[in-house]
């Protein structure tokens, strides 16, 4: 006659595993991603737009640290185009930071992380 209830395998479907391994697993895998928080926070990115006219600094936590204009930049007729070499210039500083986000927590993805 089969067994009724239960989960199969034993030990709630975990394939053998131990509730208290999991657990472990799951704590350490927890500091594994403050770990790599912190130190995306600590880095830096930089971009720059213009030929190198306008350069942007970000740190990992996406706060715009620094922000350089040449003066042969300033052109008091076309302040629009300074604009839109600011706005280019931090948005490509953003998507490094990014860029080093999913390439940093990409091996937690499908893990509930």
């Amino acid at each position: 006659m089969a067994k009724r209830g239960g989960f199969p395998g034993g030990m709630g479907g975990f394939g053998g595993m131990n509730i208290n391994n999991l657990m472990k697993e799951a704590k350490k895998m927890q500091a594994d991603i403050e770990k790599s928080q912190a130190e995306l926070a600590t880095k830096e990115f930089d971009a720059s737009a213009g030929g190198g006219a306008i350069n942007v600094k970000v740190s990992g936590e996406k706060i715009i640290k620094e922000i350089k204009i040449k003066p042969e930049a300033v052109d008091p007729d076309d302040v629009e185009m300074l604009e839109d070499l600011i706005l280019t210039c931090v948005n490509e500083a953003l998507r490094k930071v990014d860029s080093a986000q999913n390439a940093e927590f990409g091996k937690f993805k499908g893990l509930g992380f």
